[in-house]
């Protein structure tokens, strides 16, 4: 089966006749509107964003937004990106990695000012054999100059642009404060697109009271957006999460493993053939996890019992 599934790997691979790695960074400084009080207060309910962010400092009192007009981080965000790219190719590059994709991953990452975009994101494109960007943010989060300046970018480099799509359910949303609609999400994606990016939605299956065909209708909507990647996403639990209490008090229980594993199945066949997987699974593996277990598995361990179910 896993032969069959068309990966992003494997995209990269044809494209650059090499092997090539997603390298991703987290910056201190950078924020979310839905945790700033711009569009909401606490962030998603499911969201303990370092949890997702084993690179990213959290020395960094100072958030920015798109209102900023000044960036007193900047000195020390270019020493964290220089820090983590430099580390992190030196690890990669011992287990055969040729070329990598700088992946601007945790929180909003074209939430600040378009000057600090600009320099951040040359700055990483600076560095040998790397090829180009992931952006990592969200619908409400991009400005057409930012748009406009990874089109620019788009030309010469391999430049991507992640939303945090999650579901195309509007009350699903709200329960889990995402402070967007589903019709934010689809006109930045049709922009994006409309601008010659490449863009890659992230979906979470098991949200709080969705169905199996809830979670199906939201990936038959986003691939009708015409998405080059998917990422798929179970939904699991961490401490000090509001979707932490809802799941201690009895209001929310996630996705056994074969629950998972049977809308995964059916959202990969309903995948239009030139759409590329990013990712087929997530999880934890600390003390933060509360729950499903499985969630906390090795991937090695996680991807057998995937492909195994898949392959049937």
């Amino acid at each position: 089966m896993d032969k069959q599934l068309p990966t992003f790997g494997r995209y990269l691979k044809r494209k650059f006749k090499t092997r090539v790695q997603k390298l991703p960074i987290g910056l201190s400084g950078f924020t979310c509107p839905n945790i700033d009080g711009t569009v909401a207060k606490g962030g998603c309910t499911f969201c303990l964003n370092e949890s997702f962010s084993p690179n990213l400092s959290q020395d960094a009192k100072i958030t920015l937004n798109l209102n900023s007009t000044k960036n007193p981080l900047l000195k020390q965000q270019l020493k964290e990106l220089d820090l983590q790219i430099r580390s992190t190719q030196k690890a990669m590059k011992k287990q055969g990695i040729k070329k990598f994709l700088i992946y601007f991953q945790s929180f909003t990452n074209t939430y600040a000012p378009f000057e600090t975009i600009k320099t951040l994101y040359e700055k990483a494109l600076s560095y040998p054999d790397v090829i180009g960007l992931s952006i990592g943010t969200r619908s409400d989060s991009v400005s057409d100059e930012v748009y406009d300046y990874l089109a620019y970018l788009s030309k010469e480099k391999e430049i991507w642009i992640e939303f945090g799509v999650q579901s195309t359910f509007d009350e699903t949303l709200k329960k889990i404060n995402r402070g967007h609609n589903t019709l934010n999400a689809k006109e930045a994606i049709l922009k994006a697109k409309s601008k010659g990016l490449n863009v890659c939605a992230h979906l979470i299956f098991g949200l709080p009271e969705e169905s199996k065909d809830m979670m199906l209708q939201s990936v038959k909507e986003v691939y009708s957006w015409g998405v080059d990647s998917i990422k798929y996403h179970p939904l699991y639990v961490v401490k000090n999460t509001q979707l932490a209490n809802e799941f201690k008090n009895g209001k929310f229980i996630p996705l056994s493993k074969e629950e998972y594993a049977d809308v995964l199945k059916a959202a990969i066949e309903l995948k239009p053939k030139h759409i590329t997987i990013q990712r087929i699974t997530a999880g934890i593996n600390d003390n933060t996890l509360l729950a499903p277990d499985w969630c906390g598995w090795n991937k090695n361990k996680m991807m057998a019992f995937l492909t195994k179910e898949l392959t049937k």
